[in-house]
Parts: structure tokens; sequence; C-alpha cells
């Protein structure tokens, strides 16, 4: 699809790739919490806790991806699954005593890391722990898990679909091996094939798959080949993520020649636009910068959760949890060692120590008004202002006149759509990880630039 004149002029003088925004603040905000610590009793004591999202991080993976700086460790030495387990079901006892009677989860997760990492009869007992430990009823709600090629075998992927998971991702990023390569993934394209069949022959209802473009020596030919050897399977989404360099991962360590900066925004924003319109023109809408979703996929009963405003209950050493005064975690890294460490910390606690958050950032009513904006305007739905209003009692418009009248100025806000609803343009959704961030607040800023990549 040819681009508009708008679209292949110059580049505006923001970046456009500056940081993957998903949730407010970002994690490298959070700070150790006072030495008494906040008792996990008295935060979840006066939470809505009637429609909560529960995520289970598994920190493993057979191989850690150039791009990548998630928490998650190579591989895991005997016996080190079964004692995270084991520590996960420590936490899970003492998050069921600090929910109390009345918690309903409305969906889960299982993320990572790569959760398939887990065998099977790991899978099962990961599964275990949600309904028994937690009360969490699998079969009931939408639940979500992440694998990888490698790990997404025929008795992993039954124990899935037999407890209820109703959409698998799969972290593909290129069909192309070359690509796959460069960006550190070394993986055969027949094996890639053979994981997509297991997934499809399992039943599960929504197939995720994962793509990445910007990397080195990607051109709009190899990408639309991609997205074609994608599409062959009909997933049910498309997640179409840019590729960062980011310190401390395999790429950022190893980057050869510096490239321009410029000139890798220029081949990001390229080759989104070619994979927006091509997803487009093929039956997909469009749910954000990174998600497509095919029109006719069926629905798994998860469209009803707000991540504005439902809690999130996170288990692992590298899971968030979402309260209305607090953000909580426990310590976090990049770095091959001191991951190590971390989940070697967690995996020693007792159960005690799982009663009180250790990491996390205190939230203030501006923290949750740009909070709210932020994870609305993200999406290509947009914000109906009348949800905001009855939360705040204010409107966006007078809370964040300067970021508004900017990103007008900047073509990124649909005016099309009256004064009832802000929307972002094509184009804003296209800058989402240049607007994302300029609504962080001061003081999230000031820790974000404090913080010391480990």
């Amino acid at each position: 699809m040819l681009l508009s004149s708008d679209e292949t002029s110059a580049l505006p003088a923001v970046r456009p790739y500056q940081h993957y925004v998903y949730a407010y603040p970002h994690k490298t905000a959070y700070r150790p919490l006072p030495r008494e610590r906040a008792s996990l009793r008295e935060l979840w004591a006066d939470e809505p806790k009637n429609a909560l999202s529960l995520y289970f991080h598994i920190p493993f993976c057979e191989v850690r991806c150039g791009f990548c700086n998630l928490f998650t460790r190579i591989g895991a030495p005997d016996g080190l699954t079964t004692a995270y387990l084991d520590a996960l079901e420590r936490q899970a006892a003492a998050l069921r005593e600090a929910l109390g009677d009345g918690a309903r989860f409305t969906n889960a997760a299982f993320g990572g890391g790569t959760p398939t990492f887990l065998e099977a009869a790991e899978l099962e007992r990961l599964c275990d722990l949600a309904e028994h430990g937690l009360g969490a009823d699998l079969t009931a709600v939408p639940l979500s898990v992440e694998a990888s090629p490698a790990t997404a075998t025929a008795d992993r992927l039954a124990v899935l679909a037999a407890r209820g998971t109703t959409r698998l991702s799969l972290g593909v990023q290129s069909f192309i091996e070359a690509e796959a390569r460069a960006a550190v993934r070394p993986q055969r394209r027949a094996d890639v094939e053979a994981a997509l069949a297991r997934i499809r022959n399992a039943g599960i209802p929504v197939l995720n798959i994962d793509l990445i473009y910007g990397i080195e020596g990607q051109t709009e030919a190899s990408w639309r080949h991609s997205l074609d050897a994608a599409l062959a399977w009909q997933p049910e989404e498309l997640y179409l993520y840019p590729l960062y360099v980011r310190p401390l991962t395999g790429l950022g360590r190893h980057r050869g020649r510096p490239t321009d900066e410029a000139d890798r925004d220029e081949q990001r924003l390229r080759l989104y636009r070619h994979g927006r319109d091509h997803l487009l023109a093929r039956g997909y809408e469009q749910v954000s910068m990174r998600m497509f979703r095919r029109t006719d996929a069926p629905a798994t009963g998860g469209e009803d959760y707000a991540c504005q405003t439902d809690g999130m209950v996170g288990l692992g050493c590298g899971a968030r949890s979402y309260t209305t005064t607090l953000h909580y975690s426990f310590d976090y890294a990049v770095d091959m060692h001191r991951i190590r460490a971390i989940i070697d910390d967690y995996t020693a606690r007792s159960a005690a120590d799982f009663h009180h958050a250790d990491y996390g950032w205190k939230m203030n009513g501006d923290d949750a008004r740009r909070r709210h904006l932020l994870q609305s305007l993200l999406q290509a739905e947009g914000m109906p202002v009348a949800d905001y209003r009855a939360r705040f009692g204010t409107s966006p418009g007078d809370d964040f006149t300067a970021e508004l009248d900017r990103f007008r100025d900047r073509g990124w806000l649909d005016d099309s759509t009256g004064p009832g609803l802000l929307r972002l343009s094509p184009e804003g959704l296209a800058h989402s990880d240049a607007l994302g961030p300029e609504l962080f607040s001061p003081a999230v800023r000031e820790r974000m630039t404090a913080y010391e990549p480990k």
C-alpha cells in the first residue's frame, strides 16, 4: 500500500522509539520500600477484589535472544524449577491470606521468560497453584500463555489446552533464518512451522504470533515474507514489535559499527507502516501500535478487563502487582549474574518473607490520572472522556493541557471523533513509543534517569 504524503515527509524532531510503555510507572522507577515494608494484608484490605488479573512469572528460557531485556535466565540447574515452584506456592499462600475471602479473578496469564520451559508435570503444578492456591478457576476465565517454538511440545500444549488456555503466544520474530540469527535468536524455519502445527492441533482458540521489525538487513520484501508466512497460519492475533537495542542485552554488548539512529528510526517506522497496512488489507484490525486482531477472531471472554482500573496480582520474582496506592515487585536486573542472584534469593525466601512488598512505587492522584490517560490513549479505540471524568471529577483537557496540545500539534490526535472521545490518529499510534514517555511525571522521570542498569 502506498504511503500518504504525510507519511513520506521528513521525520518529526521527536524520536519515535523511546520506551515501550505498557504500564505506569516504568519498573526502573521502583525503589526499595521503607524498612518496615508494606504489609500485603494492609495493601489489599480496602482494594476492590472482584475483577483481579492473575499473572505468574516464569523466569527461564532455553536461549536468551539478543534483543531481550526481560527478567529471565538461560536454563535451570537440576532442582531449580522445583525450588521455584515451591517458592511460588509459599507466595501464593501469603497472597491468598492477604486477599481474604471474596477475591475473584477475571483473567490469568503465564509469562516470562518462557512458561513452557517448564515440563508438562510442572505446568500441571503451576495450574494447580492458580486454582487451589489462589482460587482462580482457569477453565472459566481467559488464560494466556507465552511459548517458544522449541518448548511448544505436544505434551506441554496438551496440559495447557486441558487446563483452559484460551490464548497461546508464540515468539517467532522472523521466519527468515538469517534474520533470526541477526537478532541472536537461532532457530530453523522448519522447527517454527512444526511448533505452529502442534499449537493448531492442540485446539487452543487464539494463536498469537510475535514478529519483530528493524532487524539489521531487513527490507520491506523480507518483512512481508515473514508477515505472509505468519498469515498462512491464520493467527487470531499478531504482535509487531520494533527492535530495540538496549544496554546489557546480547545486541547491546556485541553491537558492531554504530548505526545512525535517524536511519534506524526511519527503517523501523517504514517497516511498521508497511506491516500495518499489510495486515489491515488482509482482514485484521489494529488494537494498539503493536497488536492486530483478525476481525473474525473468536471472543475469549477477556474483553471486559480494564487495565487502567482493575487490580493485578503478580507471582514470581519478575511479576508486578498493582493496588490503588502501591505498585510493587521484587528487585529487577538485566545482567545474567544479577538475575541469577535474584532468582536464588526468591527461591530461598521463607513463607514469612512473602507477606510484605519489597520494591515499588507509591501511587498518588496525579499518577493515577497519568496511568489512566496513558493506558487508554495507547489503545486504538481511544478513551471516552466521560469515563475519565467519572473517575477523577476533572477532564483530561484540564489536567494535561500542555501534553495534549503538543500531541494535537504533531497530528497525533484524531479530532474527527468529537469532544467525547480522545483517540490517537494513525500517526499517533505509530509514535506510541514517543507519546507514552511524555506522560511520565517529573518524579518518575527523575527515578528512571537515576536508575543504574544492573
